[in-house]
């Protein structure tokens, strides 16, 4: 069966380095929910329209976040500047 809602169980990797989201239509999830992956190095999320949320809540990862990658998720919000 498809994902279908919120399982914040899915963001709770302590040692995921590499995470990629792609066009998932049912999943639904916020940038807060990445602070349960504090090794987290890359982040690819593609046309994901139920992801929300604020860049400035990457801060949380700004120690390890190396490369970022945000597109087609119109629900994200704030600017990329937040972060450093």
């Amino acid at each position: 069966a498809p994902l279908n809602g919120r399982y914040p169980i899915l963001f709770d990797f302590p040692l995921l380095r590499k995470l990629s989201i792609r066009a998932q239509y049912h999943l639904k999830f916020d940038l807060e929910m990445l602070a349960g992956l504090p090794m987290l190095e890359e982040l690819y999320c593609y046309h994901n329209p139920h992801m929300g949320g604020n860049l400035r809540s990457l801060r949380v990862l700004k120690n390890t976040l190396e490369l970022v990658t945000i597109g087609e998720c119109e629900n994200v919000r704030g600017n990329f500047m937040d972060l450093a």
